[in-house]
């Protein structure tokens, strides 16, 4: 799964958040998030991305990188030593408008599915209702799992939440094509976009006042 990453065909999608959570973890396609936050850089100008790198993800890829990549500093998926003057969770709840898990590990997966909260990213992603998009990174056996599909339909209960489809991709100890590998960020971009629509839409609003809507529940 280290082969070299491609977009999806055609333009880059439209993406109505201006501000993007990026939580990668240990799956070996985070070596190439260096990629995408070009590619990001290169096609929305104007977002801001805030990335979280999991104690997995660093084995592949750098703070340092990622950091210069989106001109912020990384934030490591661990509570700090130091007791912090606001909660890290809830900073980054507050901040994202959509959130990103790529690549999202088998681990990772399991975790939010099961609704373990032992890291400000796990908590984060339980607690925010913005866009949700997680891609995952599998080995070769994994997605036939019984197990690991029943974390997937847990995932997608919730209405904020998509996971995008795997892709074929070539286990990088086998050497064989069976291993499934992350959609394309791209395509997770879209695949939360359908999301925001979809909340945005004008049958889920509800007038509070006259001229002034909420979503509705």
């Amino acid at each position: 799964m280290t082969e070299k990453p491609k977009p999806a065909g055609g333009a880059a999608p439209e993406f109505g958040a201006g501000r993007l959570l990026l939580i990668a973890t240990g799956a070996i396609q985070s070596v190439h998030l260096p990629f995408w936050l070009t590619w990001l850089r290169g096609h929305y100008p104007g977002l801001e991305v805030r990335a979280v790198l999991t104690r997995g993800a660093l084995r592949f890829t750098t703070k340092q990188a990622v950091s210069i990549l989106t001109g912020n500093e990384v934030v490591v998926d661990e509570w700090p030593e130091n007791a912090p003057t606001t909660a890290l969770h809830v900073d980054l709840v507050e901040w994202a408008e959509a959130i990103a898990v790529y690549p999202a590990s088998v681990h990772y997966l399991a975790r939010s599915a099961l609704g373990l909260a032992d890291t400000p990213s796990m908590l984060t992603v339980h607690s925010a209702t913005v866009p949700i998009g997680f891609a995952p990174s599998l080995p070769p056996g994994v997605e036939e799992n019984p197990v690991y599909q029943n974390n997937i339909r847990l995932l997608e209960q919730r209405p904020n939440v998509v996971v995008s489809a795997t892709q074929a991709a070539r286990s990088a100890t086998t050497g064989r094509s069976d291993a499934r590998g992350a959609a394309p960020l791209s395509t997770v971009l879209r695949d939360m976009e359908t999301i925001r629509l979809r909340e945005t839409a004008p049958e889920n609003l509800e007038e509070t006042v006259p001229g002034e809507f909420s979503l509705k529940g």
